[in-house]
């Protein structure tokens, strides 16, 4: 029996209360929640107000993978210039962002990643620079 129905059965509100121990206070706020809201309204309610604001728009998040699927070595900040060489204006910082959404944060997990999705879409091996099953890390700096 919820305290609503204690109260109506009691027809008194105070020892309603009193036998549940909440205060009248916490009994009419209860009253006016299920009568405003339903029952729903008593579930307990996340406080905290989402931070999708300062999220990158979901394309050029996308991109951003796209990218890190096709040059696994390269660090925030490459991406972060190779991006604004095709037109994409996104921060380091906002690389490095979307890399901890997606626990991408470090060279060795971007390349695990990486062979789970060649092995997902049918590939055995795959090879070229900067590949687990490579045979090391190709530089793309030139030395003179």
């Amino acid at each position: 029996m919820n305290i609503l129905e204690l109260g109506q059965t009691l027809g008194n509100i105070s020892d309603a209360c009193r036998k549940l121990g909440v205060t009248r206070q916490h009994y009419y706020d209860i009253k006016q929640t299920i009568e405003e809201e339903g029952l729903e309204g008593l579930l307990e309610k996340s406080r905290r107000v989402p931070r999708i604001g300062n999220r990158v728009a979901p394309e050029i998040e996308q991109k951003v993978l796209d990218y890190v699927f096709q040059f696994p070595t390269h660090g925030q900040t490459r991406v972060a210039n190779e991006l604004k060489k095709a037109g994409i204006l996104i921060s380091a910082g906002g690389i490095r962002s979307i890399w901890q959404r997606h626990d991408l944060t470090v060279e060795a997990l971007r390349l695990k990643r990486l062979e789970k999705w060649g092995k997902h879409r049918g590939s055995n091996r795959i090879s070229g620079p900067g590949s687990v099953s490579g045979q090391g890390r190709e530089r793309s700096r030139q030395i003179p």
